[in-house]
């Protein structure tokens, strides 16, 4: 069941919630949304309540100014539907640019979380990855039907030991199909144009953030053919942060599904400890 709320500036967000117990909110992938974490659900622990957030301009939400698709605009969006559930603190897991704006909650309203899981993003990106995607955000699908998304899915990079229904049910994730025939993107196409504008942005240093969460209970999933985060930064991840749960995801790229056994392994001893930590 979706529903929705109204951002500082006007603009109406799509989120579901479900469940009872933990709040932990899930934010998607640059181009994605709250069904990413469809394949997550059924494995969370007894006594999660999974909120998932369709940021703006994507899924369910929506499209507004393009200059307003930023971390930070995200971020404050993610902590105005804390707001409107009546939230003081929930554990965040992230997936890619969901991940950052797990890292920013944590330095700008530390005291809203009480867990962070970051999935195949850190403070270095490498930039050959972030090129792969700005050659495809924001471009209409070349293919007319789910079954050719769903064939040209298959070939993505890193990926391996994937059944062909798993790459159908991503399809339908990733493309809409239109009345008259064809498919459509499920975000605004001008999120290309804030990406690039991003690209074209000095360089930020983001492991202050990646520091900043020192005492949070903490967790890694990284895809081990990750061609966003390298293993390299994964390793200096762990090394400065030893406790933090880490796992690495064989067969995947950016980003796992987390279904997958080392995902929901980490996932589930990564909740016991926010448990810990919030009781």
């Amino acid at each position: 069941m979706q529903a929705h709320f109204t951002a500082e500036d006007g603009t109406r967000l799509a989120y579901r919630d479900e469940g009872e117990g933990l709040p932990l909110l899930a934010l998607a992938g640059l181009t994605r949304g709250g069904r990413d974490f469809d394949d997550l659900a059924p494995h969370l622990p007894p006594g999660t309540r999974l909120i998932r957030l369709d940021s703006r301009g994507r899924g369910g939400s929506a499209r507004a100014d393009w200059h307003s698709y930023t971390v930070l605009q995200e971020m404050r969006d993610a902590l105005a539907l804390l707001d409107h559930l009546g939230l003081d603190r929930v554990a965040v897991i992230g997936t890619s640019r969901g991940g950052l704006l797990g890292l920013a909650m944590a330095a700008f309203a530390r005291p809203r979380l009480c867990g962070l899981c970051l999935v195949d993003v850190g403070p270095v990106l490498e930039r050959a990855g972030l090129s792969w995607i700005g050659a495809y955000i924001g471009v209409p699908p070349s293919f007319a039907t789910l079954e050719e998304a769903a064939e040209r899915l298959a070939a993505s990079p890193g990926f391996a030991q994937v059944p062909a229904s798993r790459w159908a049910e991503e399809a339908a994730r990733r493309y809409v199909p239109r009345p008259g025939g064809g498919l459509d993107l499920p975000y605004d196409p001008a999120l290309r144009e804030a990406y690039l504008d991003a690209m074209a942005a000095p360089p930020v240093d983001l492991w202050p953030l990646f520091e900043g969460c020192v005492g949070l209970p903490l967790a890694l999933i990284r895809g081990a053919n990750s061609y966003v985060l390298s293993r390299a930064t994964a390793e200096e991840m762990a090394r400065r942060r030893p406790e933090m749960i880490f796992a690495s995801v064989p067969d995947r790229g950016h980003v796992p599904f987390l279904d997958e056994p080392e995902s929901v392994a980490a996932i589930t001893e990564w909740l016991g400890q926010v448990r810990a930590f919030c009781s």
